[in-house]
């Protein structure tokens, strides 16, 4: 009885929170917080995000990554880069809409940093999946069976509990958290110091690894833990749960903005690019499509392809698409200002997808269950899954294998092939551990089959 009132209280005093957006919009930089380096442009803070993102080697190598289906042969499909441009395209439009709706609600976020959302929402947008490793759920799934299934297992009585779940339960959104904070060899403390809006904007899953449940998702790596808790405590970010073993924040909530343009981009693009492979009919996918509006507006969209004079299926299928992410954006952007309370105060529940109109909802739906069944388990897809956590499966355990015994020959050739920035020769076990997952999920599609050929003796260099 006693654990249940304290739960209600803990709960009361939770919900009777509201976070600040004149907090949660801030400039401080990671790593620089008390130094203020001379600036020779007036792009304001937020820019500079985004144009550190888009001129950094980690967002460059996301052209060879996987999205869904495999790297394009003649038919061009989406990659991980071309996915994350389209993504923070979107979350511009999302973050400009609400900065507009909600400083009319709140005259005195006029003039300040709060109009700049927009810029904060796109560049978060470009860095959600650049810690994403190769060959994309396939890649994650071989990095914790490694250690859950395979030879890594015998590692769990020799690091502790927290690096464990870290490990077991390895993902993307952690990790590019990691990757832009975390002080890499050669890299300035702070990582790419990056603000803390961007920062926080990222963490979809505002807790650490052993609160990660059945779903296994989480925000933080346990040694980049400290810093989000001091990102989220300086601007107010509500702290639901704490102990020793374990940390939960609500949501920034500009995250929320983030996930409905991811969430937009892949369910529509998607049936794009399954249209263009010919998985999806034209008819079928016209169906998904204007199925996201009425009778009358889906008159109106054929209408137009004929004014327009489009007669390509390709390119009808291009101008639908457009009219559905256009409405889904307006759609979320709607949802999240008349939600603000309940995402300030940290009770809002779900995603903005889930509480858009019910026939825009339900036409959601019915697309999400077509890539399920139809699209995710085509054969392409499944072939490059095959293969890709075989790849991966076969790297983690050689590289492993090496950190664990490097004074043998082999595994001194193999550590040779690291590139220097990862602390692959540290003395603590965890560390070098570590280092072979931050240098595997580094690599491209591309080059990880390129080492796991060359490592296996199946290809040699030309010279």
């Amino acid at each position: 009885m006693a654990e249940i009132v304290v739960f209600y209280i803990k709960k009361h005093y939770f919900c009777s929170m509201m976070m600040d957006w004149n907090k949660l919009i801030s400039n401080k930089r990671l790593g620089q917080e008390q130094s203020h380096p001379e600036r020779h442009d007036d792009r304001t803070e937020f820019k500079r995000d985004y144009d550190r993102l888009i001129f950094s080697a980690p967002f460059r190598r996301m052209q060879n990554k996987t999205q869904v289906f495999p790297l394009p042969g003649s038919i061009f499909v989406h990659n991980r880069l071309t996915h994350s441009l389209e993504v923070a395209s979107v979350g511009m439009s999302l973050g400009n809409d609400v900065a507009q709706a909600l400083t009319e609600r709140h005259p005195t976020l006029k003039g300040t940093m709060f109009e700049q959302i927009g810029q904060i929402v796109a560049t978060a947008c470009l860095a959600h999946d650049m810690g994403n490793p190769p060959f994309g759920h396939s890649g994650e799934k071989a990095i914790q069976t490694f250690f859950t299934e395979g030879a890594g297992s015998v590692l769990q009585k020799k690091v502790s509990a927290a690096f464990w779940e870290d490990i077991t339960h390895f993902e993307g959104n952690a990790n590019a958290f990691r990757l832009l904070t975390h002080q890499f060899k050669g890299r300035r403390p702070g990582g790419f110091v990056m603000t803390y809006s961007t920062l926080a904007s990222i963490v979809k899953y505002p807790f650490s690894s052993a609160l990660a449940g059945k779903k296994g998702k989480f925000g933080f790596f346990a040694s980049e833990q400290g810093l989000y808790k001091r990102i989220a405590d300086e601007m107010g970010i509500i702290c639901v749960e704490q102990d020793k073993n374990a940390i939960r924040y609500a949501r920034h909530p500009l995250v929320y903005l983030v996930e409905a343009a991811d969430d937009i981009c892949y369910e529509i693009m998607d049936l794009e690019d399954s249209h263009k492979l010919k998985i999806l009919s034209f008819e079928e996918t016209e169906c998904l499509l204007l199925g996201f509006f009425d009778g009358e507006t889906q008159q109106k969209i054929r209408q137009r392809i004929v004014d327009e004079q489009v007669c390509d299926d390709n390119e009808k299928v291009v101008y639908m698409r457009a009219c559905v992410i256009g409405k889904l954006e307006n759609e979320c952007a709607r949802c999240f200002t008349e939600h603000e309370a309940e995402i300030l105060d940290g009770t809002f529940s779900g995603a903005l997808i889930d509480h858009i109109a019910p026939l825009q909802r339900e036409a959601y739906k019915r697309c999400a269950g077509i890539s399920k069944a139809r699209i995710y388990r085509s054969k392409p897809v499944l072939d490059v899954e095959l293969s890709g956590y075989k790849i991966m499966a076969t790297l983690m355990e050689q590289m492993t294998e090496a950190v664990m015994h490097p004074e043998r020959y082999y595994s001194q050739q193999l550590i040779g092939r690291v590139s220097s920035q990862y602390h692959i020769d540290s003395d603590d076990l965890e560390t070098r551990i570590m280092a072979v997952i931050d240098y595997i999920s580094g690599m491209t599609d591309v080059y990880a089959l390129d080492v796991y050929q060359k490592i296996n003796g199946i290809s040699l260099p030309i010279v």
